[in-house]
């Protein structure tokens, strides 16, 4: 992967958000998911050059509570604190306009952030986006069951960051000894409140207000968030497209990072 340039912004509370990014050109905000760990290089490294070559500004930031941001503890992590803060820290970044591509909690981020802030986002790529659902049926899954027992123990260890790694994906070969370490070494220091006080709300009911185009991904092997999410997309929003794989889960961009970025890609081109 090419050479990044690294930046922090101050916003509102006095959070720190810190941004990545590579690459000219239009720009495409890629908002990771949760978890203990994540981050946006962490979810996305095999992507970042596919998009930098095809002409794109990539901006990787880490959302409040991940990553090299600011990590409050005692606080709820609520949709509204995740989206506020990004979008701020996006301005102050001199982004003015871009696409949002966003996986998980990052994709109901991204939705948030386009029914808010209709005039910023261009288009729509999600991966298995939240959001989208009431608590009780994410708290349901097993990924995110596992995830919130898991780490909300005081004893969460080494074996319990590769097994939650584990259940992002379909085949556990993706989940490496560097991306688990390099993940955990981020776990050890988050607040629990960033899993065990998230709060997010459902968007669904104002998916209809989107109007641009959107390009779903989803795995057939989810462990996180229900494949019926596909349908509420293409029964409110007008342009809507969606690719679907077995043998994957959670984590698209990760197991089918090449077709995930020919797919991608082409879908930009067309819009550009």
């Amino acid at each position: 992967m090419g050479e990044m340039k690294e930046t922090t912004h101050r916003v509102a509370g006095g959070h720190d958000i810190h941004i990545r990014e590579a690459g000219e050109g239009p720009a495409l905000v890629f908002v990771h998911g949760s978890g203990p760990g994540a981050s946006g290089i962490s979810n996305f490294r095999q992507n970042v050059d596919a998009f930098v070559d095809a002409g794109y500004r990539v901006i990787l930031p880490d959302m409040i509570g991940y990553g090299a941001s600011s990590q409050p503890a005692d606080i709820d992590y609520t949709l509204t604190l995740f989206t506020d803060t990004l979008y701020e820290a996006l301005k102050a970044h001199g982004i003015e306009r871009a696409t949002l591509i966003g996986n998980s909690l990052g994709g109901g981020v991204a939705i948030q952030m386009t029914q808010d802030h209709p005039e910023f986002t261009e288009r729509l790529i999600l991966m298995a986006p939240g959001c989208i659902e009431e608590l009780d049926v994410y708290f349901a899954m097993p990924g995110i069951a596992d995830m919130r027992s898991s780490f909300g123990s005081p004893d969460f260890s080494l074996a319990d960051q590769r097994r939650l790694g584990e259940n992002l994906v379909h085949d556990p070969k993706h989940i490496t000894d560097a991306l688990v370490e390099e993940r955990f070494a981020v776990a050890s220091k988050q607040p629990k409140e960033v899993i065990t006080r998230m709060r997010t709300h459902n968007v669904r009911p104002r998916l209809g207000e989107i109007k641009i185009p959107i390009l779903l991904f989803w795995g057939q092997n989810e462990r996180f968030m229900p494949l019926s999410g596909i349908q509420y997309f293409f029964e409110a929003c007008d342009d809507v497209r969606c690719v679907t794989f077995n043998k994957v889960g959670h984590w698209v961009q990760v197991e089918r990072a090449s077709e995930f970025n020919r797919y991608a890609i082409e879908f930009l081109d067309e819009h550009r």
